[in-house]
């Protein structure tokens, strides 16, 4: 495997970071997950304006242009000889001392970008769906870190993510500080109830994410679907005649019980697999090209 890091491909022994860098320090510094398929990147003109949003709210200067960091990934795509590929795209304040003034942070920002395949899930979750569980870990206020910055910094859904595994379940649900359901350790979360689906607004605490509006996209646009973004109880999951996740990483899957109860026939809804061919077509089929 072949990284970029800081203008240059390095072999992924040779991938090294200092140890005063205040991404590992502190978690300093932002990133984002993409896919490519079938010779293309998924989205990624959103993904790198969602980074460069990323990096202005936290005060933090990208070295390099948007052009050249799109040239960098498919740089990167192309030395690891991948057509499929999940990208990890990370940029840190860069190195400093042991204190957190970030103006001490005076080598610029880390740029890495590492390329790979990933399996979000076994194969027979996406035949058959998961069961997921509600977890006590309560994401962070919104008004405290807003869920639109990717930080480096997941440790409220990593302890999210541990409680669902130690409960045997595939994934967890966060709720806000309200008690409402928000999304879960790296997906967004939609339901279907009576033929509409329904999402937790970014108003909630929501990342709004874009595997998320793709499929929002295709309900609306494709699928004749209607779409709420609306504030949701676990009550409305429990009682949902669907459900189901989005992610870069995990795509579609299909949820079929929540904290033991069934979603609707425990079976993998109609406008679910729809939506999932639906959303294989446009991935295959769109992007930019990686040449």
């Amino acid at each position: 495997m072949r990284i970029f890091l800081d203008g240059k491909l390095v072999e992924k022994i040779d991938a090294k970071i200092s140890v005063f860098d205040h991404g590992f320090l502190y978690g300093d510094g932002i990133f984002e997950g993409i896919r490519a398929y079938n010779g293309r990147v998924f989205r990624l003109k959103e993904h790198l304006e969602r980074l460069w949003s990323s990096a202005k709210a936290i005060n933090l200067e990208i070295p390099i242009h948007k052009k050249e960091m799109e040239k960098a990934l498919i740089k990167t795509i192309l030395a690891n000889k991948l057509n499929d590929a999940y990208i990890r795209l990370i940029v840190t304040r860069g190195c400093g001392d042991l204190g957190l003034d970030f103006r001490n942070c005076t080598k610029p920002s880390s740029v890495i970008i590492i390329a790979d395949q990933v399996k979000m899930y076994l194969e027979e979750f996406y035949e058959k769906g998961i069961g997921v569980v509600t977890v006590s870990t309560r994401r962070i206020r919104q008004d405290s870190l807003s869920p639109n910055i990717k930080s480096l910094n997941y440790l409220n859904n990593i302890l999210a993510k541990m409680q669902a595994v130690r409960s045997g379940a595939a994934e967890a649900i966060m709720l806000n500080a309200e008690g409402y359901v928000v999304e879960c350790p790296g997906d967004n979360i939609f339901i279907v109830k009576n033929g509409i689906l329904c999402t937790p607004a970014g108003s909630e605490g929501a990342l709004v994410g874009i595997t998320r509006d793709a499929v929002i996209e295709l309900a609306k646009n494709k699928s004749g679907v209607p779409v709420k973004e609306v504030r949701l109880s676990l009550y409305d999951v429990y009682t949902a005649d669907e459900c189901f996740l989005t992610g870069t990483a995990a795509e579609i899957v299909p949820v079929v019980v929540v904290d033991s109860r069934i979603i609707g026939d425990g079976k993998i809804g109609k406008i679910t697999s729809k939506l999932i061919k639906e959303f294989k077509a446009l991935a295959r089929s769109s992007g930019t090209p990686i040449k």
